[in-house]
């Protein structure tokens, strides 16, 4: 698997299992019937964020991953990022390669941690995948997320010094 920065071409790659999971409503504060520009615009963030993917040899996207700062001005030295791995490429270890290039890619321009804002506390897969890479929950929101077969659960904050 190669990880790589995204283009515009790796979009219509992209965007069918990001809006499969979106639509789930498990894992993600996105609407769950976010449409496409909008979803391409929060997805591919401008400059000083970054969107990676991560590739098969085929070319097939498996998964995909944006980098940006958590808050604006005084804040901006603690970075933030988001996962996507496409369904059909679970079990892989597509998320933990993700992980480990974004944190890579984090350190290299110069973040001191990154945090991790809304973490679905039942989408226990990623939790253990963040604690495995050395995040901590450092907070829990209580019943901010409707899950939608588990009613109200806790969003985590999780962070990491880098």
């Amino acid at each position: 698997m190669q990880i790589r920065p995204a283009t515009p071409d790796d979009w219509p790659l992209i965007w069918p299992f990001l809006r499969t999971i979106v639509a789930a409503g498990e894992t993600y504060t996105w609407p769950r019937d976010v449409d496409e520009e909008r979803a391409r615009t929060m997805w591919l963030v401008p400059p000083p964020g970054r969107t990676v993917v991560a590739v098969d040899p085929d070319g097939t996207v498996l998964g995909s991953a944006k980098l940006l700062p958590n808050q604006l001005g005084p804040g901006d030295h603690v970075a933030n990022a988001s996962f996507m791995v496409d369904p059909a490429a679970g079990g892989r270890g597509v998320g933990r390669a993700l992980g480990g290039h974004v944190l890579g890619l984090a350190r290299a321009e110069g973040y001191r941690a990154m945090q991790f804002n809304a973490v679905v506390a039942t989408n226990t897969r990623a939790v253990a995948l963040w604690r495995s890479l050395g995040f901590e929950v450092v907070g829990r929101v209580p019943e901010a997320f409707r899950h939608p077969t588990e009613d109200y659960v806790d969003l985590l904050v999780m962070h990491r010094r880098l």
